[in-house]
């Protein structure tokens, strides 16, 4: 019953080491007082907190899963850039808050899948062109090369670096070279698998590859056994 009820609240079941939340905080930490400085000094003190908010989500993403398929570049980058755009031109266009609110981010996420580049944290980038305040729609399309791509910029580069000293860390995930497998399920096949779910998977075809081998040597020592005890059993 509690497994149950553990799987249905989605707890989180796949334990990290110390040392990777140490490291994941650590980078956090460093990302978001980089972007904080550079909006603040951008932009002005006013557009610090909305803008950053969205960066803070992207952080998680980034320095948290950095081998998740929503933390790779290309959603990172053209996610917030395609929200900003939504959310300006909602702004500007859309006399109600509202509205604009609820436009700015629904164009965001239909554009992202049409984009492939889903980046959850471009829904706040979107929302916050609307309501972010009077400096932020000043800005205009502004908004979109700085504070959005500047952050983007900032951001991108810190994970690169940051996480290029571990090697379980390497960002983007296709640095990691993917192990070679003598299994018949390649990564073309994995990818036919993720395309035909039906919804985003936040899993990159290599992870599943690797996944796909640690659980088969998890389980050989299980499977020799069982073989062992119905020889026995035979004799």
């Amino acid at each position: 019953m509690m497994q149950l009820l553990l799987r249905l609240m989605g707890f989180e079941a796949t334990p990290t080491n110390h040392l990777d939340k140490l490291v994941s905080g650590v980078g956090g930490f460093i990302a978001i007082a980089l972007m904080t400085w550079l909006t603040h000094y951008a932009v002005g003190p006013a557009a610090v907190m909305p803008v950053v908010a969205s960066m803070g989500a992207s952080a998680v993403l980034l320095f948290a899963a950095p081998h998740g398929q929503l933390s790779q570049p290309w959603p990172l980058a053209a996610g917030h850039v395609i929200s900003a755009i939504a959310g300006v031109t909602a702004a500007r266009f859309i006399a109600d808050p509202f509205l604009a609110s609820g436009a700015a981010v629904g164009v965001a996420i239909t554009a992202m899948y049409y984009g492939r580049c889903i980046h959850p944290p471009g829904g706040a980038t979107a929302l916050t062109a609307v309501l972010g305040g009077t400096a932020l729609r000043k800005l205009g399309f502004d908004y979109v090369l700085m504070p959005v791509a500047a952050n983007v910029v900032l951001i991108l580069t810190v994970a690169v670096v940051f996480n290029a000293p571990f090697r379980w860390r390497h960002y983007p995930a296709g640095i990691s070279r993917p192990r070679q497998t003598k299994r018949r399920i390649t990564r073309d096949d994995w990818r036919h698998a993720l395309t035909h779910i039906g919804s985003v998977a936040d899993i990159t075809e290599d992870d599943l590859i690797e996944l796909h081998e640690l659980a088969i040597q998890h389980a050989r020592p299980r499977r020799d056994a069982s073989k062992r005890s119905q020889k026995t059993r035979a004799a």
